[in-house]
């Protein structure tokens, strides 16, 4: 039997909402083991005054297994 567990990671990109996920994922496998599975919960973007982007954000639900 697995026993898995969802954490959530919040990242951000001033590139775009592909990298801030590449990044978070990439973040996540520092500190935790035997990654599965992945889902984005939210996105958000950040704007100047002038109404450019400036920020893509998103928030990521990471699952992973827990060693025995």
């Amino acid at each position: 039997m697995s026993v898995a567990k969802v954490s959530e990671i919040i990242v951000s990109s001033p590139k775009s909402f592909d990298d801030a996920i590449t990044m978070g994922i990439a973040r996540a496998q520092k500190t935790l083991r035997n990654l599965k599975s992945a889902w984005v919960e939210s996105q958000q973007i950040k704007l100047d005054d002038k109404g450019q982007i400036t920020e893509y954000r998103v928030q990521l639900k990471v699952t992973f297994i827990i060693d025995d």
